[in-house]
Parts: structure tokens; sequence; C-alpha cells
């Protein structure tokens, strides 16, 4: 069979099979952002609970542009479901930030997997970015669909400073979601050849 460069059709089917699971588990455990105090525990829940999904997906990943394109989806998805044009690039920021980094690693090394992977959940951020950059019309609308109190309480958990905290957790929360996905998944990563 000739090894072709350029994405075929079951490469698209693993894209939007992976791309699916991974962020219908993304949107049920983005749930809890009805709770605001477990708010700032999502940017570690979110990369280590997705981080089964994303593992399996990485062992059919052999060609830049896969990860590109869940990034597109997935910022698409969270565009329409309300978190605008922020979400939109973070996540497609993730997706390319994540093929690159494992273009250059050949795609068949572990270390540059978890890499990644860690660089993909960079773009997570996307979703809750909205709470610094959208300004205060976003603000409002939290107030008006979710109560003053509910509000209130995710301003004082969510401080400017949550932003950069953030990134270090989701990138930190990667790697342990890449360790956690190989360890369940390592028959699939022998397979795949993926040491």
């Amino acid at each position: 069979m000739e090894n072709t460069k350029k994405l075929t059709g079951k490469d698209l089917i693993n894209v939007g099979i992976y791309t699916a699971m991974t962020l219908v588990i993304f949107f049920v455990v983005g749930l809890l952002t009805a709770l605001p105090v477990v708010y700032p525990f999502l940017f570690i829940i979110w990369p280590i609970v997705c981080g089964i999904p994303m593992m399996l997906y990485y062992t059919k990943i052999q060609k830049f542009g896969m990860l590109t394109i869940t990034g597109i989806i997935g910022g698409i998805f969270f565009y329409l479901i309300g978190y605008g044009w922020i979400g939109l690039l973070g996540w497609v920021l993730g997706g390319i930030l994540s093929d690159v980094v494992l273009k250059i690693g050949g795609y068949q090394k572990f270390k540059v997997t978890v890499l990644s992977y860690a660089c993909f959940c960079l773009g997570i951020m996307g979703c809750p970015a909205n709470l610094w950059f959208a300004g205060e019309a976003y603000w409002e609308n939290i107030h008006t669909s979710m109560g003053d109190q509910y509000a209130n309480t995710l301003q004082s958990l969510m401080p400017s400073w949550m932003l950069y905290v953030g990134l270090a957790l989701l990138f930190v929360g990667g790697f342990l979601g890449a360790l956690l996905g190989h360890k369940m998944l390592k028959k699939h990563f022998e397979r795949a050849g993926i040491v």
C-alpha cells in the first residue's frame, strides 16, 4: 500500500470519531461549571479525563492535519454554543500547535505524544478565556442567566491571574492525562509502534 502524506477517508473517519468522543466527554465534564466553586479545578480535570480518548486517537495519527481538524471542529462547536471567536481561536491554535509538535517529533515517540497532547490542552483555554477577554457584556449575561450570587462567586474565583495559572494547569493536566491514557491503552500504543 502506498504511503501518502495526504489525509485519507479513513483518517477523516478517525478524526470524526475521536473528536466527537472527546468533545462529548469535555462537554459533560464542563457541565460541572453549574457549580462555580468547581470552575478552577476544571483546568486540571478536563485534560486528565479527555486524555484517555485522546491517547487512543494518537495511536491512529500518522499525518499532519488531524489534530488541526480536531481543533477546528472543537472551536466551531464552542463558537456555536456561545463561546464566540475566543473559544474558536483557542481550540484552533491548540490543534495547530499540537500537530506541529507531533510532526516535528516524527509521530513515533511517546514523549512527543505527551508534549503534543499537553499543547493541545492549552487550546482548551479558549472556553474560559471569555471570563477575562469578552468584557462586561459577557459578565452581564452571566449575571442575567445564572444570577448574581453565581456571577459574584465566579468572579472571586477567577481573577485575571487565573488565566496564567489555568494555562499552567492545562499543560500539566495534559501531561497527566497523556500518562493515564497511555497506561490504560498500553497495548494499543505497542501495536501502533509508539514507544
